[in-house]
């Protein structure tokens, strides 16, 4: 959210309002990973099924529409269309 010159509040603001969570669920562990797994982006604990990795990272670059530089240079890699901003 550095990228998009946002400042703290309203970059949490803006993930928040993408999970559909409130800004101060953000810092529950316990939402925070139920999150995750729904929205398949990675936990902390590896769990398996579940994406992880750089995986994880492509869901999260196209859930809060954004651009991932490491997502970018893989999909160029494999021919794919560049998604996010």
């Amino acid at each position: 959210m550095q990228l998009r010159k946002m400042r703290l509040d309203e970059a949490k603001a803006y993930v928040a309002d993408k999970l559909g969570v409130s800004v101060l669920d953000l810092s529950d562990s316990t939402v925070m990973r139920t999150v995750r797994e729904e929205f398949d982006i990675g936990v902390v604990t590896a769990v398996p099924g579940l994406a992880k990795g750089l995986e994880a990272k492509a869901r999260i670059a196209d859930l809060l529409d954004i651009r991932i530089n490491s997502v970018e240079r893989l999909r160029g890699k494999m021919g794919l269309t560049t998604k996010g901003v």
